[in-house]
């Protein structure tokens, strides 16, 4: 499994040709729940007052994701936006605030970010939640912010994410510990 990173996290990353040239910078995200996983991105200018511009990164032209950089292939493999972002959507627009229930219809939480793996996957791994009290105990009744693991199936329908109830049985504090539960090993302080 590659490094774990939160996708929002990408926004206004440098994207960067193996040859070295900087092109743009991450705008945003855009997700496919199908396929589960990162379909591409799309930009803004390199300068603060660019603004976006109207090509998008596909996947297939991303050579890896990085902490550092989106690094992606010689030449340039940019797509119109439109063309990209179609029925897909954005993080944002699809994802994000998004209601969480588990396949019984159990009111989890909601979508703060999706945690994808670095690399050349672009795979969703897992998600950060505001969790019900009931699904992570938190001080005082509150909204406690974990991490869940994608689990084998993954829907998203409309605004609402559905995750297999496996998935909220274990619950992370950190990325570490989402890395711990997606290779089956419950981290410190997780629920029996």
């Amino acid at each position: 499994m590659d490094e774990l990173m939160a996708a929002r996290s990408l926004g206004t990353r440098p994207v960067v040709t193996l040859g070295g040239d900087a092109i743009a910078h991450v705008r945003d995200t855009l997700f496919d729940a199908d396929a589960r996983r990162i379909t591409g991105f799309t930009l803004t200018g390199r300068r603060l007052l660019s603004g976006p511009l109207p090509h998008a990164l596909p996947w297939p032209s991303v050579h890896a994701l990085g902490h550092d950089a989106v690094m992606m292939r010689d030449p340039p493999g940019l797509v119109s936006e439109d063309a990209l972002t179609g029925p897909r959507g954005s993080l944002r627009a699809r994802v994000l605030g998004a209601r969480v229930l588990t396949e019984a219809g159990e009111s989890v939480g909601t979508v703060l970010d999706v945690v994808v793996e670095g690399g050349t996957s672009g795979r969703v791994a897992g998600f950060r939640i505001a969790a019900e009290p009931r699904f992570a105990p938190g001080r005082s009744g509150h909204r406690r912010r974990v991490y869940v693991v994608r689990g084998p199936s993954l829907t998203v329908a409309g605004r609402t994410l559905v995750l297999p109830g496996e998935s909220v049985r274990h619950v992370a504090d950190d990325l570490a510990g989402l890395t711990a539960l997606a290779r089956g090993v419950p981290g410190p302080g997780a629920p029996p």
